[in-house]
This record gives structure tokens, C-alpha cells and sequence, in this order.
């Protein structure tokens, strides 16, 4: 084990763990809600610093990133645990275990061996993704340090309930960021994820501040966040409060986990999301988990196809060296899209 960070003193062996905003309260022996850093004789320690879980080498069409480096490789790891409880999760087989069953199982690592990895495979970023990056914060921050020192771009790929605190540290080293802003209510966050709302959209406002890029996907489930005011709301925010060049990702939804009772999301509900995200203003708009020419990149200016899209593989056409529409000079937003 390795001593945590973010975490204080309260009183005896009580300690409370500030990573993210749960800042759970934890007795001596008592593991935080995301099952993977436990108190030990009154400090905090992490249980998946050098444990990883998942190491793969991804599309970065796959996190999904659509303005960051279209076309290229990322290294992509994570460990087991997460700070969320979401009944509908993907990766539960990762996420969830540590917080049911006390499982934590992984390789030992270290930051050099994964730099290494992406450097030796012609990787261009690394991604900290598949489960919550937030909960293996040590592991990250320090290889994020030494693949800035190798040249490489660093990606977090999370559910944005990072505390400010950790949110801070962590700014100078990411590059670009896929958010879930899952549900514009207090209580779907509650009630399907165990967490909250507002902590989510403080870190999307801050994370744009800092000089991020970044994406965001909502997971679009019948009966529970896609009603047209909440798309509306969503699409709003991220038009108002975050930019009109940031990419929304509007992704269908498939029955999974402990959410096995709803259908999958109609392609037609998917359809008005993407039109409702282009009446609040956003420039780009795509469909996720579903064929479509909506995954494709157009020209805000002119509309011409820019970048072509099937699967998780991109084909740039209509872009300049300085990431221009080729047609009428319109500068299209993102990281390396030229």
C-alpha cells in the first residue's frame, strides 16, 4: 500500500479522505465508498497505486474524443474502483467489485513502465479511463508528469466528481477530458449514480478555465434523462457555461448491470437530443453506439464534411494544416486537428 493524497486528520484514528466529493469520514480499518483507499492506523492509503486492472492500446475516437488528435493511438489504462454506484454501468466488472466484494485485482505497474508502453507502441497520449481515473489519482498524476516529459498528450476519461482540491493539482497535466455529465438532475445523479449534480458541472466550468479540452457524453436512457427539458437544459449548459465549440456526445443506451429492465434508446429519441443541441447553439453534436453520418464532423461555417467517421476509425478530408475547413477557412476547434 501507498500513502493517499488528499486526506486529513479529524480526531483520533478518524480521518476524512478529500480526492473527491464525497469526502468520505472513515474509522480506523473503514474503506471510502469507492472501495479502494482505506484507513490504516489513522492515515489514508490507496490500494491500487501500482495495480492495473486494464491496459490497451485505443482509438482516441474511442474515449470518445472526436477534437483531440483525430486519427491517432492512446495508451488507455485504469484499475479497479470508482466513486460512483451507477446501476447502468459498462464497466462494472471493473468499477464495481472493490465496493461489493473487497476485490481489488490488478499487474504491478509503475508510471515509467506504462510512459514506456505508449512511447514503444507510437502512442500519442495516454489515457486514464474504463473505470474513474479519480480513484487511482496517484498513479495518474505521476504518469501524467513523465509523459509530458516523453511528449505525450494526457487524456482523463471521467465522471468529473473530482474534488476542487485534487481538480487543481491535477490541471496542469491533462490535456484533453471525455466528462459524463450523466443527467441534468440532482436526483437521477443520486438515486442511479450515488452522487451529485453540482460538483460535476463546478469541475466542467473550472476544467474549461484551466485550458482543457474538452468533450462531453451523456448516456441517453428511456424514462430516466431524456425528456426534451432535460436535453434542453444540458445542451444549454454546455452552449452558456462551457463553450459552443465544445463537442456534446449523445450515446444510445444499452441495457446493462442492474439496468436490464429498459429498452435501448430509440434512434429517433437520439435524433431530436442531437437537432435540440444544435437549436441551444453547439457546433458539434455526435451520436454514439449507433451507425450513423452523425458521427461525422461538418464544417460550422459552410458544412462541408471535414472528417469522416465509421466505427472508431477517422479519415480527415476538408482540414488545413492550421485545423481549417479547406472551403471557406472556418477554424475548426480541438487539439492537433490539423
Amino acid at each position: 500500500m501507498r500513502e493517499a493524497s488528499f486526506w486529513k486528520k479529524i480526531e483520533g484514528k478518524r480521518v476524512q479522505c478529500n480526492l473527491c466529493n464525497h469526502f468520505c469520514v472513515l474509522e480506523e480499518g473503514e474503506k471510502g465508498r469507492c472501495g479502494v483507499r482505506i484507513n490504516q492506523r489513522g492515515s489514508l492509503y490507496t490500494l491500487v497505486y501500482d495495480r492495473v486492472a486494464a491496459i490497451n492500446i485505443d482509438p482516441i475516437e474511442k474515449k470518445p474524443l472526436y477534437h483531440f488528435l483525430p486519427g491517432s493511438s492512446t495508451f488507455s489504462f485504469g484499475t479497479m474502483g470508482c466513486n460512483f454506484s451507477c446501476i447502468f454501468c459498462q464497466n462494472y466488472t471493473l468499477s464495481q467489485p472493490p465496493r461489493e466484494k473487497g476485490v481489488i485485482a490488478g499487474d504491478r505497474v509503475t508510471p515509467d513502465y506504462l510512459v514506456n508502453g505508449a512511447v514503444k507502441y507510437g502512442c500519442k497520449s495516454i489515457s486514464y479511463t474504463y473505470s474513474e481515473p479519480t480513484v487511482f489519482f496517484e498513479l495518474m498524476r505521476e504518469t501524467a508528469e513523465h509523459a509530458q516529459e516523453k511528449g505525450l498528450k494526457n487524456v482523463m476519461v471521467s465522471n468529473g466528481f473530482i474534488s476542487p482540491s485534487a481538480l487543481e493539482e491535477l490541471g496542469p497535466f491533462i490535456d484533453g477530458a471525455n466528462i459524463d455529465l450523466k443527467s441534468f438532475s440532482n436526483q437521477f445523479y443520486k438515486e442511479l449514480c450515488g452522487g451529485r449534480l453540482r460538483p460535476v458541472l463546478n469541475n466542467l466550468v473550472r476544467m474549461r478555465e484551466m485550458g482543457w479540452w474538452l468533450e462531453i457524453t451523456t448516456l441517453l436512457i428511456p424514462g430516466k434523462n431524456d425528456s426534451e427539458e432535460e436535453l434542453r437544459s444540458i445542451a444549454r449548459f454546455i452552449s452558456k457555461e462551457l463553450g459552443e465549440d465544445v463537442p456534446w456526445h449523445i450515446s444510445r443506451f444499452h441495457p446493462d448491470y442492474r439496468l436490464m429492465d429498459v429498452s435501448v434508446t430509440p434512434l429517433k429519441t437520439l435524433e431530436r437530443a442531437y437537432e435540440i443541441g444544435r437549436e441551444e447553439g453547439l457546433e458539434f453534436v455526435y451520436l454514439g453506439n449507433v451507425p450513423s453520418m452523425l458521427e461525422n464532423t461538418y464544417c460550422p461555417g459552410c458544412g462541408e464534411l471535414l472528417i469522416k467517421r465509421e466505427g472508431f476509425s477517422s479519415q480527415v478530408l476538408g482540414l488545413k494544416g492550421e485545423g481549417k475547413c479547406r472551403r471557406c477557412g472556418f477554424k475548426i476547434a480541438g487539439v492537433g486537428m490539423g
